[in-house]
């Protein structure tokens, strides 16, 4: 196993974010799985583009489909290093006017990582006592956003779950961290109206918005190097917020 290629899994992994991690640790020499729900498209050109990889369609919401999506792991690769949680959904709308629907849709996206994070280690990574388990959070699960408030709470579970989850692999080989990335200029970000997108830029001490590429050097050096990182949240957003 040790001489096999190592294999990293982004959720979310076609588009922004995600994408770029993919591409990141493609060009590391990681065999990477893309994990998608509905961008298709975007996940088959950017496969296309790395060459290695393979494609997981998969909805994190639902339980079931994460159990379909192993089994289809099985017939790619018998290993799985870097798992990268990546995917997650912004439902904006103040509190008073938040629907139970919408708050437990929003909520979801933290148990599908849960339970991914379940499945790769029993499955892989705790047979191998190795592996790097890596959060997408966001600086808001720490300075609160209005209008975000169930957003905020998926993100700030995350980094709780890097933090009890390192003390329960206490004795392992298996590194677990979060990325809190600030305000990175994805199609989310792009919908801003200019008003807000000037707001937030007058906060960021650098002037401008994060690339997604920056946010993914740090995956890739949590993923190959670092290896006395755990239980650590590290974040990139020019500045905004220190932690």
């Amino acid at each position: 196993m040790s001489d096999e290629k190592k294999v990293a899994i982004v959720t979310g992994g076609a588009k922004g974010i995600g994408a770029a991690c993919v591409r990141e640790l493609s060009g590391m020499g990681f065999r990477v799985g893309i994990c998608f729900r509905s961008s298709k498209e975007e996940a088959e050109g950017l496969l296309a583009a790395i060459g290695d990889g393979f494609l997981l369609p998969v909805d994190l919401a639902d339980i079931a489909q994460i159990d379909q999506m192993f089994e289809m792991l099985k017939n790619e690769t018998p290993r799985v290093d870097v798992l990268v949680n990546n995917a997650g959904v912004a439902i904006d709308i103040d509190m008073l006017r938040m629907k139970i629907e919408q708050f437990d849709a929003q909520r979801a996206a933290a148990r599908g990582a849960w339970y991914l994070t379940k499945r790769v280690l029993r499955q892989y990574m705790l047979r191998a006592n190795s592996g790097r388990i890596i959060n997408i959070s966001s600086v808001v699960g720490h300075t609160g956003n209005a209008g975000q408030i169930p957003y905020a709470m998926e993100k700030a579970a995350l980094d709780a779950l890097t933090k009890s989850l390192c003390r329960e692999l206490k004795g392992r080989e298996i590194l677990v961290n979060s990325v809190a990335p600030g305000f990175i200029d994805t199609d989310m970000t792009g919908r801003l109206p200019e008003e807000v997108r000037e707001g937030i830029l007058a906060g960021i001490p650098l002037g401008r918005m994060g690339r997604p590429e920056e946010v993914a050097q740090v995956v890739g050096f949590l993923a190959a190097s670092g290896s006395y990182i755990t239980g650590t949240v590290v974040h990139v957003n020019g500045g905004m917020y220190g932690g």
